[in-house]
């Protein structure tokens, strides 16, 4: 049992679940001891209501800077500090109006107005306006190493309630960026803050639903923030975060009554929740397990994996439905080959024969691709062609039980088709560092969310060729599949340059049929995010039929929705 990622970075798990992702435990009981069982939040009695997040986490590093994603604890970013918008990536909706009520771009996409909302106040009384956001974005162009989202433009508010981001070029795709995943700060208090890169900001002023309360590194607590901007909201009181030293504690703090959200996977969930009527679970499929390639042998990529046909042959050879049993546990989803996700991009898909990828092995059809490109068996069963074998290494992180899982059963399924796989396990730091710079064949590894929910926020990271970079220089800008496509690169152009989401779809259509012919990630599923709640005081999650918000403890932004949406049981 392992709880889920606390974050991706371009697409990658984490070993441990750091406190920005998953270290939140929502509790009733005081972390200091004692049973929840005499806790008084019960009964609907929001007046002293209370809820815990368990994580998995050793000690917690008080960290409360909004501009420092990677460091600061989970509730930062959508719990204390708001942005203008809410974007749910669980389903395919509109933006919600949080700090903003409208914008509207110019002709050219150079210039983006935003209308602030009126009647707000940050948690230490003292007014919000236009100011504010173009305070933070004016900070965010003159720091650069807070700048993580390359954003190119300045900010100017003409009145309390505009502000106007002024950009060198056509800049439609910041759009999401800015408007949904930047935390704005009060200047009133950031303008006498020396050093914003550095700062731990101790006594965080924000205008979410929750204020700082306590710290230790144990557990740290937030309170109703009483300025909040929406009427009614919070109802819950307080919100506690803990640590816990293994998934194992975790689970057992749930059904135990002692804790009321969790992130993780748990074997035989089924099982369990016919034992706890008092649980439910919520499951948001988004990141797309993949094996990535080095492709590219003009960047320097070794290996029969370069050959695109070697690439075909895997995705063919794959017996989707036995991955996800042995290692998804039957809660993965079905992954396509465009690496989009075919429930909530299905409108972004062009050939329906792309919507998914086959579950089953075509071993048939892996056999003719390699046939046709010249890999002949050997008496071992293996394929060789021009003197080198078919045998590719693919890589892991020691301890990632599932993608060993998943490595270890490929191996049998691509011998099959006369592919010999060797998996290996690595220390994360030298898995990624190998991704990062191009020295590896195949990695198993996650696509992550992007920024909202249109496709050029993967299509742009993953194989745009200005984001790749040659073996044994940096790719962290995301295509560490080391894909160099003319054509795909002249249709993300085209698309990045408009909001007209018609030519959008005519240009991803384009990039579809290059990637799913070329294939430098190779799609098996749709990892599953299984996200567990214990309803005994607390009451108003996301369902699977409902998914207001994306659940998980690890996701930035999208805690603070639902903390907003729950209360106390009856």
């Amino acid at each position: 049992m392992k709880l889920l990622p606390s974050g991706r970075r371009s697409g990658r798990r984490t070993l441990t679940l750091v406190a920005a992702g998953c270290a939140a435990a929502l509790t009733l009981a005081a972390c200091s001891g004692g049973s929840s069982s005499g806790d008084s939040t019960g009964g609907g009695d929001a007046k002293n209501s209370s809820v815990t997040i368990a994580g998995n986490n050793g000690a917690m590093t008080e960290n409360f800077n909004p501009f420092m994603a990677g460091t600061a604890l989970a509730g930062t970013l959508g719990v204390i500090y708001e942005p203008l918008y809410y974007y749910n990536l669980a389903s395919d909706q509109k933006p919600q109006p949080l700090l903003a009520t409208g914008f509207s771009w110019n002709d050219d996409g150079t210039q983006l107005t935003i209308t602030t909302r009126d009647g707000v106040k940050w948690s230490d009384g003292e007014p919000f306006s236009a100011n504010d956001v173009a305070y933070t974005f004016n900070l965010l162009h003159d720091t650069p190493a807070l700048n993580t989202s390359g954003l190119a433009a300045t900010a100017k508010a003409t009145d309390d309630h505009t502000v106007v981001l002024t950009f060198k070029g056509t800049s439609y795709m910041q759009e999401p960026s800015i408007l949904g995943n930047q935390a704005i700060v009060p200047e009133h208090v950031w303008k006498n803050i020396a050093d914003p890169t550095k700062d731990i900001n101790k006594n965080p002023v924000g205008t979410g639903p929750y204020m700082f309360k306590s710290f230790t590194p144990q557990s740290y607590v937030l309170e109703k923030n009483p300025n909040y901007w929406e009427a009614g909201k919070p109802v819950i009181q307080q919100v506690r975060y803990i640590s816990l030293d293994t998934a194992d504690a975790a689970s057992a703090a749930l059904t135990a009554g002692q804790a009321d959200w969790m992130s993780s996977f748990l074997p035989g969930l089924d099982q369990l929740l016919k034992g706890h009527q008092e649980l439910s679970y919520v499951n948001t499929p988004a990141l797309t397990t993949s094996v990535f390639t080095c492709s590219s042998t003009a960047l320097g990529c070794k290996g029969p994996q370069t050959d695109p046909a070697v690439r075909q042959a895997i995705y063919y050879a794959m017996d989707r439905t036995q991955l996800n049993k042995l290692a998804g546990g039957g809660f993965a989803g079905e992954a396509s080959p465009t690496l989009l996700l075919p429930d909530r991009d299905a409108s972004w898909i062009a050939d329906p024969a792309n919507v998914t990828t086959p579950q089953s092995a075509d071993t048939a059809k892996a056999d003719q691709i390699l046939d046709a490109a010249g890999w002949t068996k050997g008496s071992d069963g293996i394929r060789s062609k021009d003197g080198q074998k078919l045998s590719l290494t693919i890589q892991t992180v020691s301890g990632w039980s599932d993608y060993i899982s998943i490595n270890d059963t490929l191996k049998q399924q691509l011998k099959a088709v006369g592919i010999d796989l060797k998996p290996v396990q690595l220390a994360w730091n030298e898995w990624n560092a190998n991704e990062t710079n191009g020295t590896y064949q195949l990695s198993l590894d996650s696509i992550g969310l992007g920024a909202s929910s249109n496709p050029y926020f993967t299509y742009e990271g993953k194989y745009d060729s200005a984001n790749t970079a040659k073996v044994g220089e940096s790719a962290a800008a995301g295509n560490s599949g080391r894909y160099s496509n003319p054509t795909v690169d002249k249709a993300l152009a085209t698309a990045g340059a408009t909001n007209d989401e018609a030519v959008q779809k005519a240009q991803y259509a384009i990039v579809q049929q290059e990637v799913v012919k070329d294939m430098p990630y190779i799609p098996i599923y749709i990892n599953s995010a299984l996200t567990e709640f214990n309803n005994t005081r607390v009451t108003g999650w996301p369902t699977n039929d409902n998914k207001y918000a994306f659940a998980a403890t690890w996701k930035a932004w999208d805690n603070g929705i639902v903390l907003k949406n729950l209360t106390p049981a009856k």
